[in-house]
């Protein structure tokens, strides 16, 4: 058995069409996430929803949260105690994910959780119009002048290189404009329904701390990374009182990774929907072993993974 894999798991924006229906036919483990999620939340029919589709409607961010956690969850189960994780880290909603996998939340709280939470940032951000952007090539002090100037606000620190602001959409576009005149090598918009991870997110957090307080956490069992500190969280509490912070915080990956990283884990296994934190992490490490986690054939590939075979 493995000893020094990281379980990491993605954030909304890794949603597509036909997530999980491979686990689903061919994981009794995997199917029955799928349909306790389903009867849970009746009025969602996720199964639908992640299989068929239609896009636009999976990708709505009430919708999408639940759906991504669902799917990543029955990678999770699907893939069964084969490596013992030394840690877990999730992308933003992806936290929710790995507090499930470190045995600090039950699937079935975690579930209705990421539902609430998706409607409460879907209404704040009708009552807070906005959008988000990716800006590449720049520095983060360059990042945090920028935004001082334009009155958008960093969200996501993901990668060297790559940093997500957010914010009023003027502000975002002025920022934007400001960025390319600083010589950033990119700026794009991004397709969001609003200012995720920025102040205009308080009042869903807000609320959502009320859901939180009702909602039984336990202490770790596996260590878990906090996408608000990017350090290692000790009890229940804590956890709450981050994922609060969390909705409206910089969501903190690329420090998360190194730390992790720093402390002898070299193996990641990306587990649910897509590929995009092993982009992330190949821009952060090159070094570093990433194996996706999301069909039956990606189980039955992985054995005992070495370091090199990242680069295949």
């Amino acid at each position: 058995m493995v000893d020094n894999v990281c379980y990491i798991f993605p954030g909304q924006g890794s949603q597509y069409v036909g997530m999980g229906k491979d686990l689903y036919d061919n994981s009794p483990e995997a199917k029955a996430i799928f349909n306790q999620a389903e009867n849970i939340l009746p009025d969602l029919n996720l199964k639908r929803l992640c299989f068929e589709g239609p896009i636009e409607e999976l990708t709505q961010t009430a919708n999408s949260q639940a759906a991504i956690l669902t799917t990543s969850i029955a990678a999770l189960r699907a893939l069964g105690l084969r490596f013992k994780p030394i840690c877990c880290a999730g992308l933003s909603l992806g936290e929710y994910s790995a507090l499930v996998a470190c045995g600090a939340l039950e699937f079935r709280d975690a579930v209705k959780l990421v539902r609430r939470r998706g409607e409460l940032m879907e209404q704040a951000a009708k009552n807070n119009p906005g959008t988000m952007a990716s800006v590449l090539g720049m520095s983060v002090k360059d990042i945090k002048e920028v935004c001082r100037d334009s009155g958008a606000e960093i969200a996501n620190l993901n990668s060297p290189g790559q940093i997500v602001i957010s914010g009023r959409k003027e502000d975002v576009q002025k920022a934007m404009a400001l960025a390319g005149e600083k010589g950033a090598k990119k700026t794009i918009l991004l397709n969001v329904s609003g200012p995720f991870h920025s102040s205009f997110m308080k009042e869903a957090a807000e609320e959502f701390k009320e859901e939180l307080d009702t909602t039984k956490f336990s202490d770790p069992k596996v260590p878990i990374i906090s996408n608000v500190t990017a350090d290692y969280v000790k009890g229940a509490e804590e956890i709450k009182e981050n994922l609060v912070k969390q909705l409206y915080s910089p969501v903190r990956w690329e420090e998360s990774i190194v730390k992790i990283s720093r402390e002898a884990c070299s193996i990641f296994f990306e587990i649910g929907p897509g590929k995009v934190l092993k982009g992330l992490l190949r821009r952060i490490n090159p070094d570093l072993a990433v194996y996706n986690i999301e069909t039956s054939e990606d189980i039955n590939k992985v054995s005992r993974p070495e370091p090199s075979a990242s680069k295949k």
